[in-house]
């Protein structure tokens, strides 16, 4: 398996308040709101706002808990309040997280012949099954070198992009995921990332039709090979209670097929591979 060691990224130290003011807006909380699930006064709140009291490391987990701030975040605002971190960031090949790597790879090795890949919090490459790089073969070189983004190599004209034949549909539908993750997480790298996206030239060919709202209930990935139109369908996993960083920002895609043809592609690909 493949791995890759998760960096922090945190904009410059601010007071536990700035910190707290900033993830109550973001979840569009009023003090009065937050005050009432974490079970404390609105005086109080405004007054740990506002940096007149400090609060107890117990309050900022309870308050990061009803603010449902992600694990890295929580750290971060335990240190702003003056405590130690209390979440461990590990990479995926540390021995404390043997169980969890087993996990992954069993997820990925038994859904062959069907891609699945692993992938960060900033949607890199961590590991991968050996049907993915038969989808890879024609992107430039350039993409897969290094740490991999498999957003990037997705969209870009010279990546995937002019290889799907739903683009206008499947672009919309990468956006509007990574808008949802930059909203819970505050992440200016996605941001940033989602920005550069937004940028590529539709290659000439692909469909640039804006279709709104698909009609199925899950959204197809239409993708064309040298045996034709492979038709796919997608799912999201994550670990559902991490108390390590690196697995509560790790997501594994798995790709199923959506008709016999591409089932029996698939099929054909890993028996020759």
């Amino acid at each position: 398996m493949n791995t890759a060691t998760f960096s922090a990224h945190h904009p410059t130290p601010r007071s536990f308040g700035e910190y707290l003011r900033q993830w109550r807006l973001r979840r569009r909380l009023s003090q009065l709101d937050l005050a009432q699930e974490a079970q404390i006064s609105t005086r109080h709140l405004s007054f740990v706002e506002t940096g007149r009291s400090l609060p107890s490391r117990q309050m900022v987990l309870r308050l990061a808990q009803r603010l449902d701030v992600p694990l890295r975040e929580r750290n971060a605002l335990l240190v702003a309040a003056g405590y130690a971190p209390m979440y461990r960031e590990r990479p995926l090949d540390d021995p404390a997280l043997a169980a969890a790597r087993e996990a992954v790879e069993l997820v990925l090795k038994s859904h062959e012949p069907c891609p699945a890949l692993a992938v960060d919090r900033h949607w890199n490459l961590v590991a991968a099954n050996r049907a993915l790089p038969h989808l890879l073969a024609d992107a430039d070189p350039s993409l897969l070198q290094g740490t991999v983004n498999v957003l990037r190599l997705s969209l870009h004209p010279r990546g995937l992009a002019p290889r799907i034949v739903n683009l206008a549909q499947w672009r919309d539908h990468l956006f509007e995921r990574l808008r949802q993750q930059i909203q819970a997480t505050g992440d200016p790298l996605l941001a940033a990332l989602l920005e550069e996206l937004r940028g590529y030239a539709v290659p000439q060919g692909a469909d640039e039709r804006m279709d709104g709202e698909h009609p199925g209930v899950v959204m197809p990935l239409r993708f064309r090979s040298r045996f034709g139109v492979l038709n796919f369908i997608s799912t999201t996993t994550i670990f559902g209670t991490p108390v390590d960083v690196t697995l509560q920002e790790l997501a594994m895609e798995t790709f199923f097929p959506a008709d016999a043809m591409t089932g029996e592609v698939l099929r054909q690909l890993l028996a020759r591979s």
